[in-house]
C-alpha cells in the first residue's frame, strides 16, 4: 500500500488482459464500449471537464469527418461490466481541430477527473505516446501493426513483437535532522518554481542508488535513511515516479549543480507559507507527486495544508 495517496495512481478498471488476444470479442465489446478520444495530445471533454466518452457510432462519425487519423483502438479494461476503450486519432486537420472547444491536455484536466476517469487517461496517454512514437520494428526497420487490443505491436515482415516501455524516475524529498525540507529549481521552470529532487534510473542501477546519486549531483547533498513513498505514472511521455524521503548528513553543503539545478532553498514550514505569501516560491502542480510529497512533509507537525495551498 502506498504512504501517499497520488493523483495519478488510480486502478481504474480491470485490464482484463486475458482478453486481449480474442479479436472477435474484442470487436463485440467495442460495440457497446464506452471510449475516450485522444487526439494530438488531448481528451475530448464536456463542458464541466470530465471526460466526454464516445459510442462506437459515435467515433465512427468523426472517423468519416477527415478531421482525425484512422488511429487505433486501445482495449482499457472493464468496470461493472462496461468495456472500455480509447480511440487514439491524431488531427489531420490540425486547423479545425485547434478551433475545437472540447479538447483538453491531461496536465489542464488533472484537478477535475474522478478515480475512474483519471485511470482511463493515464492509461490511454501512455499507451498511445508508444504507439505513435514506434511505428517501426527495432529488429528490420518495417512497419508495425497494433495487435492485442493495443498492447503490443507486431512486425509486417519478420513477425517480433514489440511491447510498451516505461521509463523509471525516482523523486526525493530531501530533509535535515531540524525536518527542514530542502527544494531545488530547474533553469528552464518559470521563475520561483521550487520542487523535489528527480532523475531517471539508468541501466543496472537499484531505485536506491538513483536516489544518492541523483540528489548527489544536483546538489551536492549525502543522505541517510531512505524511505519508499509511493509511486504514480506519469505519461509525459512514459516514465514512473517512484517517491522517496531521505535526511541529509551534509545539509551545510547544499549547492546547485548550475546546470539542471541552478537554485536550491532549505525550508521551514514557516518560511515555506511566508514565501508562498509573497509569491517568492510555487510549488508544482497539484496533480504532481512532488506536490503530495511536499503536502506530506508539510502536514507531518499537524500543520494546515490549507496554509499551504495555491489559490
Amino acid at each position: 500500500m502506498n504512504v501517499l495517496k497520488l493523483p495519478l495512481a488510480s486502478a481504474a478498471v480491470n485490464r482484463r488482459g486475458e482478453l486481449r488476444t480474442n479479436s472477435e470479442e474484442l470487436s463485440r465489446l467495442w460495440g457497446r464500449a464506452k471510449i475516450l478520444h485522444f487526439s494530438s495530445g488531448k481528451f475530448r471533454v464536456k463542458k464541466d471537464h470530465a471526460i466526454d466518452f464516445q459510442s462506437a457510432s459515435e467515433i465512427e462519425v468523426m472517423r468519416k469527418s477527415k478531421i482525425f487519423a484512422p488511429g487505433e483502438e486501445l482495449f482499457l479494461g472493464i468496470d461493472n461490466n462496461v468495456p472500455y476503450f480509447a480511440w487514439c486519432s491524431d488531427a489531420v486537420d490540425f486547423e479545425s481541430f485547434e478551433l475545437l472547444e472540447d479538447y483538453q491536455t491531461l496536465r489542464g484536466l488533472g484537478d477535475y477527473l474522478n478515480e475512474l476517469e483519471m485511470g482511463l487517461a493515464i492509461h490511454s496517454q501512455a499507451i498511445a505516446n508508444w504507439h505513435h512514437s514506434h511505428p517501426h520494428c527495432s529488429r528490420c526497420g518495417a512497419l508495425t501493426d497494433s495487435a492485442n487490443g493495443g498492447s503490443l505491436r507486431k512486425c509486417s515482415v519478420d513477425g517480433s513483437e514489440h511491447y510498451p516501455r516505461t521509463d523509471g524516475a525516482v523523486i526525493v524529498l530531501v530533509n535535515d535532522s531540524q525536518d527542514r525540507v530542502l527544494l531545488g529549481r530547474q533553469k528552464i521552470w518559470p521563475d520561483n518554481r521550487f520542487s523535489c529532487f528527480a532523475g531517471f534510473v539508468e541501466p543496472g542501477e537499484s531505485f536506491e542508488q538513483t536516489v544518492l546519486r541523483e540528489v548527489s549531483e544536483e546538489s551536492g547533498i549525502e543522505l541517510k535513511q531512505i524511505s519508499y513513498l509511493g509511486s504514480q505514472p506519469w505519461p509525459f511521455p512514459a516514465s514512473i515516479m517512484i517517491s522517496f524521503a531521505a535526511i541529509a548528513l551534509n545539509p551545510d553543503s547544499a549547492l546547485a549543480d548550475g546546470e539542471e539545478i541552478v537554485e536550491v532553498r532549505w525550508l521551514t514550514r514557516e518560511e515555506m507559507k511566508s514565501s508562498i505569501a509573497n509569491q517568492s516560491l510555487t510549488l508544482p502542480p497539484s496533480m504532481s507527486v512532488a506536490r503530495k510529497m511536499i503536502e506530506f512533509w508539510y502536514q507531518k507537525s499537524g500543520a494546515d495544508i490549507k496554509d499551504l495551498l495555491e489559490r
